[in-house]
């Protein structure tokens, strides 16, 4: 299969959709991510606070695909969110993936009662120019944490990795990326425990098809310009994930799961103006 890509605001390209390995581990880890990269995905997503650097970069090793035929995106822990305390967590994420460089590195979290993200951004900007890493963003930012970023340093993150499903789908958010020429990304885009395969017109939809529910609700994703990054260890349900560009939902479709939307929404009340990982 070929996977579209979406051009990112540094001209460089990314997979539009990727594999998410939170939280693969050890060698069940290694053997779900070359699985992944066997079957076609080309965007492995990992953070340092996964702790699986070192099976995704044993995966990369055996999988067999050329490196830059890979996108490897890493996370920077909040602990880390010191100038030089970023610059040498980046160097120890590609000790431990054992790659030379990264595609993409992420703050994970702005952890703003600590104060120090705007620090850690300055810090992956340096990284990017003395090429540890090849394009910069973040993760669960909101606008205002954006626009304080980019009123610092001038430079506006290529993708900003955030919480996204059809029962916490965003509107404001992406309308902010769209606006910034931010990329959305969407970690947990199924929604986990409340993946919604049995609403009915996600079920209409795929008997319409001939496709699983969960494959609709990632062409939700693409529909909507939001880059999906699911996990699976089982390789027919990888094969299945990847499977989302050969068909199309309808503009009621999307509107409707769009409209699935709950006040409750998020999986764990991951707000980013108090939820906090270090």
């Amino acid at each position: 299969m070929t996977t579209p890509t979406y051009e990112l605001n540094d001209g460089r390209t990314i997979p539009a959709i990727g594999f998410g390995t939170y939280p693969l581990l050890g060698s069940e880890g290694v053997e779900a991510v070359v699985s992944a990269i066997e079957v076609g995905y080309g965007l492995i997503d990992t953070a340092v606070n996964y702790g699986n650097e070192a099976s995704v970069g044993e995966a990369i090793r055996r999988c067999g695909v050329p490196r830059e035929e890979l996108f490897v995106t890493s996370k920077l822990p909040g602990r880390h969110h010191g100038y030089a305390d970023a610059i040498a967590s980046t160097e120890e994420s590609l000790e431990r993936l054992g790659l030379d460089y990264l595609d993409l590195h992420l703050i994970h979290w702005p952890n703003p009662s600590v104060d120090r993200y705007v620090e850690a951004w300055r810090a992956l900007v340096e990284a990017r120019e003395r090429g540890l890493v090849r394009s910069i963003g973040v993760s669960n930012f909101t606008r205002a944490h954006l626009d304080r970023i980019i009123a610092d340093t001038g430079v506006v993150p290529a993708v900003n990795q955030i919480e996204l499903h059809p029962a916490f789908p965003q509107p404001e958010m992406r309308a902010a990326h769209a606006e910034l020429g931010v990329l959305t990304e969407a970690w947990s885009p199924l929604g986990k425990r409340a993946a919604p395969y049995g609403e009915p017109v996600v079920v209409a939809a795929a008997e319409r098809l001939g496709v699983t529910p969960a494959q609709v609700i990632l062409r939700w994703h693409v529909e909507i310009g939001s880059l999906p990054i699911p996990k699976s260890a089982t390789a027919s349900r990888q094969v299945e994930n990847l499977d989302v560009f050969g068909f199309s939902l309808t503009p009621d479709e999307v509107a409707a799961i769009s409209a699935m939307e709950r006040p409750d929404g998020r999986l764990f009340g991951g707000d980013p103006d108090v939820h906090e990982e270090m």
